[in-house]
Parts: C-alpha cells; sequence; structure tokens
C-alpha cells in the first residue's frame, strides 16, 4: 500500500492537537452547558437512568446495573467517574436538590465515601423525573450519536429550571476552572421570573430577589457587598462562617456548640477542623478549650468545643474563626459552556441564557402537541363524518374483495368490483373522500363505537381537540402567551419543591482575636535520631538531663519564643518556631520536625543536620563554613535574621557539599581532617569573612581524590582527640600553619 508523507511545523500540530485535547475536556468532561447545568456524566447517568425506567414511584435498581448501562452506552470512560457522579447527585450536603434518590450508603458529610456500587441502590428523584426528563418524549431536543453511533442521546436535557444556578458545579479543566455556587430554588425560580417581565434587570435589581448562594450546610456569608460585583462580573470570593452557639453547662462552665460549618469544610476537612483545634491548643495559641467532641449525626452537626471556667468564650469563638476552617472562602469562577464555547457569566446572563432555551424547548413542545392533536382532530373528524353514514361504509365493506379495495372506495370514490344493494348506494360511495388517516381509523374501528353513548363521547373529544389546537396555537403564536405558560409551570414547581433558605447572607465584621501575651521560659529542645522534635522546660530537662543528652542527637537551649535553625549539607538553612514543636512531659512522643509547620520543605532522610541551634545565638556570633572541596569562610551570623522558613545558608561548586557549619570566635583554631588522613591547623582569625552568598576560600590543598571530611574547632587551651587507624592524635599538638597549604599526614 502506497504511504503519503506529509511534511509539517510540528510546533502546529503540536498546537492543534492541545488545542483539540483541550476542548475535549471543557465541552465533553469538565465544564457544564449553560441551558440544563449539567456534565456530560451527570446528563448521561440520569438519561440512562430514564431510559431504563428507575422512576420515583418505582423500586431502586443496583447502582452498577446503571452504572454499567451508562457506561456501555454513553460514557466510555471508566465506572468510577459515573459511580461518582451518581453518588454526589445524591448527596444532599453537597447539592441543594439531589437528583438522584440513593439507598444504602451513599457517604457521609464527614468524608465518608460510598459504599461500592454493587450494595447501594438508587432511582430518579421526583424532580428530575418531572422537572429534567418530563418533556423528553416530545421533541423538544436534538438527539445526538453516542460514541459509537450505535445509540442516540439528548444534547442537553429539557430542564425547567436553572440548575446551574441551583446545584452550581465545579470542575477543571485544562487551562479553567469552574466553580459555581448553589442557591435557592424559590429565590431563583422568583429570579426567573422577574427577567421574563422585565428583561433590562440589572444585577443589583436581581439580588434583591437572589439575596445570594445557598448552601447545603447553611452558614453566615460574611461579605453581602461583595455580592454585586461576584455576580456581575461571575468571578470572586465568598467568605463564609459556621454558626456557632455559646451555651452555658454545669459548674459555670460554657461550650462552644457549632452547629453549621462552611461549605468547604465539608469531607476531609471536618477532621483537618477538629485537628486544627487540638493544635491551637498544643501550640499554646490558646489555653482555654478543655475537650473537643464531634456529636453529628443524621439528624444535623453537632462539634462541641467545652471551655475551662473563667474562659472568654467569644474570644475563642473569634480565635477560631480566625485560625480554622470555621471561616473559609468559596472562590467563584462562574464558568459555562454557552452557545458552544466556554465562557464566565455573571448571574443575569445565565438566567437570560437559560429563558432563551425554555422559550426554545417551549415551542418545540408545543409544536409538537399542536401536530398530535391536529393529526387526533383529522382522525376524529373521519370518525364523526363515518357515523353519519355508517350503513353505506358497511355495505362498502360487505361487498368489497379486501381491505385494499374498501380503503380505496373510502378516499377517492372507486367503486369498480364493489357489490353495492342499489345504485343510489353506489352513486353515494363515489362521492366519499376521506384523507389515508381517516379512512385507516375507518377501517380500524370497533362496532362498539356506534352506540349512541360512545357517539357522543367521540365529539365531546372532538370539541376538547379544538379547544387545545386553539390554545397551542395562542400560544405559538404570541411570546406573551408563551411566558404567561412558563411562568405558570414555574410558580407551579416552587410551590412543591421550595423550601425555606439555609445560608444568612450579611455583613459581618472580621473577627478580632484578644490575644494574651505568652509567658515566656527558658526551654530546651529535644531532636533524636529520628529527627522527632519535643520541647520541655528547664527543670524538667535538669531532672532528666542524663536520659536527654543520651536519646538525643541535638539539644538547644532557647527561649520559647525563639526559633531554631537548622543547617543541612545540601547549603540550606531552615526556621522553625519553637511554639510550633510539642511541649510537655519529658516522656512524651515529639513530633517529625519536618512537618512542625505548615509549609516546611525540611526532610532529613535526605539532607543530614549540621548544626542546630536557636536564632538568637545564631544572630550573635560568627559561623564557620566548610566543604568537602576544602572550600571555607566564616560568615556573620546577622546574615541569618530572616524571617523566610528556607533559604540558602551558602553558596556550593558544583558537585561540592557542606560537611561544617560551626559557631566561631576569633581566638579558635581550626583543624581540618582529609579522607586521606591529613590534617591542617590554622588560625580561625585567618579565615576571611564573607557573605553567605560567597563560595569561600581553600582551606586545604587537597591531593588528587582526597577530599575534606571534618572540621574541628577548637577553643584557646581546649585539647581535644581523634581516632586515626586505631591511634589517637592529639588536635591540640598539632603545628599552627598557614591556610592554603597541604598539613600533615596522621
Amino acid at each position: 500500500m502506497a504511504q503519503e508523507i506529509i511534511r509539517t511545523e510540528y510546533s502546529e500540530i503540536m498546537q492543534k492537537s492541545f488545542i483539540d485535547y483541550s476542548m475535549s475536556v471543557i465541552l465533553a468532561r469538565a465544564v457544564p452547558d449553560v441551558r440544563d447545568g449539567l456534565k456530560p456524566v451527570q446528563r448521561r447517568t440520569l438519561y440512562d437512568m430514564y431510559e431504563l425506567k428507575v422512576d420515583y414511584n418505582k423500586p431502586y435498581k443496583k447502582s452498577a446495573r446503571i452504572v454499567g448501562d451508562t457506561m456501555g452506552k454513553y460514557h466510555p470512560h471508566g465506572d468510577s467517574s459515573i459511580y461518582e457522579a451518581l453518588v454526589v447527585m445524591s448527596q444532599d450536603f453537597k447539592k441543594s436538590l439531589p437528583l438522584v434518590d440513593g439507598h444504602g450508603n451513599f457517604g457521609s458529610i464527614e468524608g465518608d465515601g460510598a459504599a461500592a456500587m454493587r450494595y447501594t441502590e438508587a432511582r430518579l428523584a421526583k424532580i428530575t423525573q418531572e422537572v429534567y426528563l418530563g418533556d423528553l418524549d416530545k421533541n423538544v431536543v436534538d438527539f445526538v450519536p453516542n460514541y459509537d453511533e450505535t445509540e442516540k442521546e439528548p444534547e442537553v436535557l429539557p430542564v425547567r429550571v436553572p440548575n446551574l444556578l441551583i446545584n452550581g458545579s465545579d470542575g477543571i479543566a485544562v487551562g479553567m476552572v469552574t466553580s459555581i455556587p448553589q442557591h435557592n430554588l424559590g429565590e431563583v425560580i422568583d429570579g426567573v421570573i422577574a427577567y421574563m417581565k422585565n428583561p433590562d434587570i440589572n444585577t443589583q435589581e436581581m439580588l434583591t430577589i437572589i439575596q445570594g448562594p445557598d448552601f447545603p450546610t447553611g452558614g453566615i456569608v460574611t461579605n453581602k457587598d461583595d455580592l454585586l460585583e461576584i455576580y456581575s462580573t461571575g468571578v470572586g470570593k465568598i467568605k463564609i462562617r459556621g454558626k456557632a452557639e455559646i451555651e452555658k453547662i454545669k459548674g459555670g462552665k460554657e461550650q462552644i456548640v457549632i452547629t453549621e460549618i462552611p461549605y468547604p469544610m465539608i469531607g476531609a476537612n471536618i477532621g483537618k477542623f477538629l485537628n486544627d483545634i487540638f493544635q491551637l491548643v498544643e501550640t499554646k495559641k490558646t489555653n482555654d478549650i478543655t475537650d473537643i467532641s464531634n456529636q453529628s449525626s443524621k439528624d444535623g452537626m453537632r462539634i462541641i468545643v467545652e471551655l475551662r471556667k473563667g474562659a472568654d468564650a467569644q474570644n475563642v469563638l473569634n480565635l477560631l474563626y480566625k485560625k480554622t476552617r470555621l471561616e473559609d472562602t468559596f472562590g467563584v469562577n462562574m464558568l459555562a459552556v454557552a452557545d458552544g464555547k466556554p465562557e464566565t457569566l455573571g448571574i443575569v446572563p445565565i438566567i437570560r441564557h437559560h429563558v432563551n432555551f425554555q422559550y426554545e424547548v417551549c415551542t418545540r413542545k408545543y409544536t409538537h402537541l399542536l401536530g398530535k392533536e391536529q393529526d387526533k382532530k383529522e382522525i376524529q373528524e373521519g370518525l364523526i363524518k363515518a357515523c353519519d353514514v355508517i350503513d353505506l361504509i358497511i355495505e362498502i365493506l360487505r361487498g368489497s374483495k379486501d381491505i385494499k379495495q374498501a380503503k380505496a372506495c373510502l378516499v377517492d370514490g372507486i367503486t369498480a368490483g364493489i357489490k353495492f344493494k342499489s345504485a343510489q348506494s353506489k352513486r353515494d360511495a363515489e362521492q366519499l373522500r376521506f384523507t389515508d388517516r381517516q379512512a385507516q381509523a375507518i377501517l380500524d374501528m370497533r362496532l362498539h363505537r356506534l352506540i349512541g353513548l360512545e357517539i357522543e363521547a367521540l365529539k365531546g373529544d372532538y370539541a376538547e381537540t379544538l379547544d387545545k389546537i386553539a390554545k397551542y396555537t395562542k400560544i405559538l403564536g404570541s411570546r406573551a402567551e408563551m411566558a404567561k405558560v412558563i411562568i405558570k409551570d414555574l410558580q407551579s414547581i416552587k410551590k412543591e419543591y421550595a423550601r425555606e433558605r439555609r445560608t444568612v447572607i450579611d455583613n459581618v465584621e472580621e473577627a478580632v482575636v484578644e490575644e494574651k501575651p505568652i509567658e515566656v521560659i527558658d526551654v530546651a529542645v529535644l531532636i533524636d535520631k529520628f529527627a522527632y522534635a519535643r520541647v520541655v522546660d528547664m527543670p524538667t530537662y535538669e531532672r532528666n538531663k542524663d536520659a536527654a543528652e543520651t536519646e538525643s542527637k541535638k539539644i538547644i537551649f532557647c527561649k520559647n519564643v525563639d526559633k531554631i535553625c537548622l543547617f543541612t549539607d545540601n547549603g540550606d538553612m531552615h526556621t522553625i518556631k519553637v511554639l510550633s514543636l510539642p511541649f510537655g512531659k519529658f516522656r512524651d512522643k515529639g513530633q517529625p520536625i519536618d512537618t512542625a509547620e505548615k509549609g516546611s520543605k525540611i526532610d532529613l532522610t535526605k539532607e543530614n543536620l549540621l548544626l542546630a541551634e536557636s536564632m538568637a545565638k545564631i544572630v550573635s556570633r560568627k559561623l564557620l563554613f566548610g566543604t568537602k572541596q576544602s572550600m571555607i569562610k566564616v560568615v556573620s551570623g546577622t546574615e541569618f535574621d530572616v524571617s523566610r522558613k528556607l533559604i540558602a545558608a551558602t553558596k556550593l561548586a558544583d558537585k561540592d557539599e557542606l560537611i561544617c557549619v560551626k559557631l566561631i570566635n576569633e581566638t579558635d583554631t581550626v583543624v581540618m581532617q582529609s579522607s586521606k588522613d591529613m590534617f591542617l591547623r590554622i588560625d580561625g582569625g585567618t579565615i576571611p569573612e564573607k557573605k553567605k552568598t560567597a563560595v569561600g576560600v581553600r582551606g586545604m590543598k587537597l591531593a588528587k581524590g582526597d577530599e575534606l571530611v571534618n572540621i574541628h574547632v577548637l577553643a584557646d587551651g581546649e585539647s581535644k582527640d581523634v581516632k586515626v587507624k586505631g591511634k589517637a592524635v592529639s588536635l591540640n599538638r598539632l603545628h599552627i600553619a598557614s591556610r592554603d597549604t597541604k598539613g600533615v599526614k596522621k
């Protein structure tokens, strides 16, 4: 087979492919359609349940059956994504208006996952069946081929309420994200009606009807004044607080009872919230909290924070708002697919798109209904006319050889071959001109239809059909009449399904915490060989001094309000607040030092700890830095007085490694020791002082293949021995030589 080689610019191919992929993710997965407010996986799952007839008033069906059918027919992206969408649509703590009625374990507000789909069951919610899928049989939306063109699926569901606003949406696409808050069904319907009555309504006027978001978890929106900007642009941040009450309990104590949480807290963040409160106590941010318990149940949220006697409960509550997720932010980005492309929309444009869609759906619905009634009218007129000449029709049927001959007579008056009782009957038959449909209806008519009451009923049905035709024609002929129909329908939906608002919208002042001054005490920071750290006060340390020195790799004496500086062999310096480390009894378990502070990047499984000391001590001294390649320098400790958690403490040459960071005085001597047992002792005052960004100067001339393994700092008059091949070398007896010489062999 002949092959054709296409020569093109590689970057153009990559650009086109990436754009195609991006649009596929945006339109076919992550971003909802503004018309029905659903993502493709949600739409396909609901439509499959509609096809399976899993109605709200019928028995539940296994979730696995629904997921498998959806995946096989419409959504070939894996069962987990389909089941997750099914689960979320059933969770009343995630959706203001659950679209699926789940039976079994469908997860909890605290982040517990749903049971496997082979165990759970589901069916359509009543509102989904009636309001979201009710008109699918009336040709109101276009159907498109599925992924393998063996089935048809609706391009969009004929949802009669703005689901995009009511249930919100969130999703991450390529280069864009959607995050739409949920709103109250009744308010949104009122907003749609207001728009239909006044299409020039602005955002400010709309916000007098739709007050703002209404989350299923309740809470308090605290920045009401910001909502106008957010709903005008479709972008912004909504601040939400949980609802809490202060209750008096026995013994003159008080407790804080949290009954509603911010929407972003649902799931694993509830556990994180409880842990944050625990950390406030551990780090001595407050001494007023004595116990925390989560007493939430299916009846509602109830988190109890017990306080010590005499505590300022309001101040503690303000601390929770300030330091935990009891006050959180919901990022708004109202991105949806509108007219086939992703667009960030304000609240009025979203309602405008929905209303235009409703007019389109309504037009198609009543056009379909009008066509059916006109077909019915044609047949009814034929049957009524047939009743008037029934004797003639019976004579035609008895005289015909077959149905084809009889039908030809009824439609075109062809009498050839038909036996009549009289010439008059034949002449009357030649005058018949029923339509093809009417003729077929006459042929299919049963004899009981000739009973007098049946004929009267037929005439009554005909009159009713004429009324419907007039009604539908009137609706289709006037946009105002169609608007009345849509508004009446919306009002009936509101009457049946609307509920009270859960989220309070207000302007609330920022929580102010009166922080009590921390009592400054002397402490010892103990770091063991596993890099676990803990803090004890000095009396505790003195009582356990021997055990502390035996078990600890590093001991740092400082104030409890100080920071400690950790220098590692890759040339970094990490700073950690002592208050962020666990404080308590000597035998209390410590905390991995790399997890002591949020955002800390230290990893002592990959980095060697060379020096751990308090910042107060570091700043008041000078530090000696030495590397494997024998680069040394002295740096003033004031250069390390920084607020950042991580800085580069020195500059390293390529493939070099820091082996020494030590405090040094001008009167100290320095002994460099190499891997080939070369020693060089120099006066510390001869080492130049450099900036932390400098590489340094050469300390010792190394032979090929040799490198420094240690640097010893000796105070004036200090003696120190090191073992070399089993024998002791007294460092203080080494001759003081010049820097950048070879040293002596030992």
